[in-house]
């Protein structure tokens, strides 16, 4: 699913965030006007800007900022919200009919995991995504249901990520707000205390923990004594009431010690709200890594039976993200979720015909050049029935 489309700039000095709207009669000092008919001799007054897909015409002088030549507007909705680069880009920020909407808001971090689909990047990028966002959400529509903060490393927002999560907790206090962070910046007991002051009750914070073993996950993730600042971190977000979800990425290095990390997670970590096991996605650092983080996810299904069904019958919440149930015994199906982003799930020639394909998670858009060698459609109706309630 396309989220960026480019065109020629008119009069386009800063970044520009508004509506998406075709209504030339809807004038609005929010909205973003499309016009990808024939072009009318005079644009519209009192828009924020204009889009279209024709060249500039000769000898005319419009009042709004305008965008022309733009390639294409098939993924643009009434009411989605983008923002415009001075240079012409246009990039949706949040899709009105969309449950995948999040904000990024650095590439930079901390961490420079093996696996990671968002390879960090050393660039004074906070303020300038700031700005923008901060317009962004007091033009969200205030029942939406859910929305999510990733990066990069999010607390290296600093006083700003408090800023920023206060004026979503204001604007939208009915929306779920899960926040991506690798935990770290929470081991410094200000910083926690700071987040638990603000009593933020829809929050939940995605911290991953890969191993039980300090050395692994300090490797895994590049980071020498980040096993013991993410520990830390969560003690001191627990001790502040905050909502946690342990996420672990499955892959070579991860799988050897899967059982062990459950048995931890469970004697050390009892105040967690979920833990969500996930299937790799073949994307940013993990082509280069491929070698040392490759297993064949049917071949990795008994420790990871054996992991969810220990925590599972302690109590904790565990779900399984980015798998495919073709792939998955029958017993832990019920754990598998749709976690993919619409904007990169497919499915791919081997689901052709399954009976199962409504309630399975499908694949990442990348796993085109990589996946299971295991993958059929499932076609007995036995399978479909035990589908039910997913």
């Amino acid at each position: 699913m396309l989220l960026k489309t480019k065109g020629i700039p008119y009069h386009i000095s800063y970044p520009i965030v508004g509506r998406i709207t075709r209504d030339r009669t809807g004038v609005d000092n929010n909205s973003i006007l499309i016009i990808d008919e024939k072009m009318a001799v005079e644009i519209p007054d009192g828009f924020k800007a204009v889009l279209t897909n024709f060249s500039i015409p000769d000898g005319n002088k419009f009042a709004s900022p305008a965008v022309f030549g733009v390639i294409t507007f098939d993924h643009l909705y009434e009411g989605d919200i983008i923002v415009i680069r001075p240079d012409g880009l246009i990039h949706t920020l949040y899709r009105v009919l969309s449950s995948h909407n999040f904000f990024l808001v650095t590439e930079r971090c901390n961490s420079n995991c093996l696996m990671c689909s968002q390879p960090p990047k050393s660039k004074d990028d906070i303020i300038d995504l700031y700005n923008v966002h901060r317009q962004v959400v007091p033009l969200i529509p205030i029942d939406c249901a859910n929305l999510g903060i990733t990066g990069g490393e999010p607390t290296l927002m600093g006083q700003l990520f408090f800023e920023f999560l206060a004026l979503i907790k204001d604007q939208l206090p009915d929306t779920s707000l899960h926040c991506l962070t690798n935990g770290r910046s929470f081991a410094w007991k200000g910083f926690a205390s700071k987040l638990g002051n603000m009593g933020y009750k829809k929050l939940m914070l995605g911290i991953p923990l890969y191993s039980d073993y300090s050395q692994d996950h300090d490797y895994i993730v590049q980071a020498k004594g980040a096993f013991n600042q993410t520990i830390k971190g969560l003690y001191n977000l627990a001790m502040y009431g905050q909502r946690i979800e342990i996420r672990v990425v499955l892959h070579k290095l991860t799988v050897p010690r899967l059982v062990s990390l459950a048995r931890f997670i469970y004697k050390n970590l009892p105040f967690v709200d979920h833990v969500a096991f996930m299937g790799l996605e073949y994307q940013g650092y993990t082509p280069f890594n491929i070698n040392k983080l490759w297993i064949d996810p049917a071949d990795y299904m008994t420790e990871l039976g054996e992991a969810i069904d220990y925590l599972s019958s302690l109590g904790l919440k565990v779900s399984i993200y980015n798998l495919q149930l073709c792939l998955i015994p029958r017993h832990l199906w019920r754990y598998s979720r749709k976690s993919i982003s619409d904007w990169k799930n497919i499915y791919v020639e081997e689901c052709i015909g399954c009976k199962a394909i409504d309630r399975c998670g499908g694949f990442f858009a990348s796993s085109n050049k990589m996946r299971s060698k295991y993958i059929r459609a499932i076609t007995t109706d036995d399978a479909v029935e035990l589908t039910d309630g997913l």
